[in-house]
């Protein structure tokens, strides 16, 4: 099976200053996919613009024609499932189906904190994760939803006329622990990772590539535990968080070297950021628009 090459292009840039030229030249660059990241603001561009991730997605929609568009990753950290819905299936009518919504549980960033409220702690954000995934898949799924849950509740909350795409729209869950993994397998088109965290800052890539192994064997017991065939679900890897870093981006060769480990592993989808200047995704445009336009040709294994 072929491993689809997607990017991800953070919302930093204003849509008439270079944000649509990024989105329609990812579409022309071939990219399976262009996902955006879901925050209010993120690490280092907190104190830079940052746009919505659900109006950018709505902008690139009327601005591309065959991309496939999504986050990389919404969370319930100042979302609610009711209002998500709504929005997702609108922006599922205007893209003429073609999103793709990546989920998680959320983390302890600038969003944990925004609307006023103490940061959850894993145990709390594993909780309200476990109950906004199920609520948000009936929102899409059925017409009409009620639901009192410990953390979100819904009273006939009307979702007419529905997702383009039937039953819904596929939903890509990151997950690395047991109860993550349950979620995805169950509820799951496809399943995200970054890679083992502990291993940025002083592992080695053949370090992050054993933990990654032990990360898909993890995803195939729950999915044997579930009785589903882990082929059928999509394993997509966001680069850019293994000790690798940047340097894949350096080259054509560099990257298909990286991305055939990685396919071996069982993914199916890699994932690259767009180029920033001075910041973590700095890399050289012209090679990372030469990997994009070249390596897919080699990522046919």
């Amino acid at each position: 099976m072929s491993l689809r090459l997607s990017t991800v292009i953070l919302p930093v840039d204003r849509w008439h200053e270079g944000g649509r030229a990024k989105w329609q030249r990812a579409e022309e660059l071939g990219f399976h996919a262009a996902y955006t990241y879901d925050h209010l603001s993120w690490r280092s561009f907190r104190d830079g613009p940052w746009f919505g991730a659900l109006p950018t997605l709505t902008a690139a929609a009327t601005a591309t024609d065959r991309l496939r568009l999504g986050t990389l990753v919404t969370s319930p950290n100042f979302r609610h499932p009711v209002t998500l819905a709504k929005e997702l299936i609108s922006l599922d009518d205007i893209s003429g189906g073609r999103v793709t919504l990546g989920i998680g549980a959320g983390g302890n960033g600038f969003d944990a904190t925004a609307l006023g409220q103490e940061a959850w702690t894993p145990k709390e954000r594993a909780d309200r994760f476990g109950e906004f995934v199920p609520l948000l898949d009936r929102l899409l799924t059925e017409g009409a939803v009620s639901q009192m849950g410990d953390f979100y509740t819904a009273e006939e909350a009307r979702n007419l006329p529905g997702c383009v795409q039937r039953p819904r729209l596929p939903f890509a869950v990151a997950a690395t622990g047991p109860r993550g993994l349950k979620l995805a397998v169950k509820y799951g088109q496809a399943w995200v990772t970054t890679g083992d965290p502990k291993l940025y800052e002083e592992g080695t890539p053949e370090q992050s590539v054993e933990a990654l192994r032990g990360q898909i064997e993890r995803l195939g017991k729950a999915c044997a535990e579930a009785d589903r065939d882990v082929a059928n679900l999509d394993k997509i890897l966001l680069h850019g968080f293994t000790p690798d870093r940047n340097r894949p981006l350096e080259s054509v060769d560099a990257f298909v070297d990286f991305a055939g480990r990685h396919h071996e592993l069982g993914f199916t989808e890699l994932v690259i950021h767009w180029p920033i200047p001075n910041s973590d995704f700095a890399a050289d445009q012209h090679a990372f628009e030469e990997i994009a336009s070249e390596a897919a040709t080699q990522l046919s294994y």
